[in-house]
């Protein structure tokens, strides 16, 4: 949810749907901001069945990161965690409810190969990168919002 958008608008003019999501892809992607080694990574959920995005956050590798995601994630209900092997997800999400594998993390690395093709900066031999941490994670939310929630930028 975008809260300084939301206190733009009117409240008339804004419908909340929430609903449930039994099943959800999660799954981070590198990039960089003015020098390789200052790394800078989206997380990123999107729902199994139907490739929407349900939630994103920048920050570093680590488990914090995570579970700020994971935060976001609550209210939709989620039962099932399909990622990789990366460790937060193991230290952070119950066995019962984690599934493992390249088999059900399709549909979100075809989204990472979206992201990489369409935004210069993120993708991993280039002279377009960003040159400050503020400007990185504008530049990618402004697209995020743009194109997987289709609001206007």
């Amino acid at each position: 949810m975008n809260q300084p958008l939301l206190n733009t608008l009117p409240p008339d003019d804004v419908d909340v749907v929430i609903r449930r999501v039994e099943e959800a892809e999660v799954d981070e992607m590198w990039s960089y901001v003015g020098k390789k080694n200052a790394q800078r990574w989206l997380w990123h959920a999107i729902d199994h069945q139907t490739g929407k995005v349900l939630a994103y956050v920048f920050g570093r590798r680590q488990d914090t990161v995570f579970l700020q995601l994971k935060m976001l994630l609550a209210p939709f209900g989620i039962t099932r965690y399909h990622t990789d092997d990366w460790g937060a997800y193991t230290r952070h999400l119950d066995e019962a409810e984690h599934n493992v594998g390249k088999q059900n993390t399709q549909k979100i690395e075809r989204n990472h190969l979206t992201l990489r093709t369409r935004i210069k900066r993120l993708t991993r031999k280039t002279i377009c990168f960003s040159k400050s941490i503020q400007m990185h994670d504008i530049v990618l939310g402004l697209f995020v919002n743009r194109y997987e929630f289709g609001l206007p930028v």
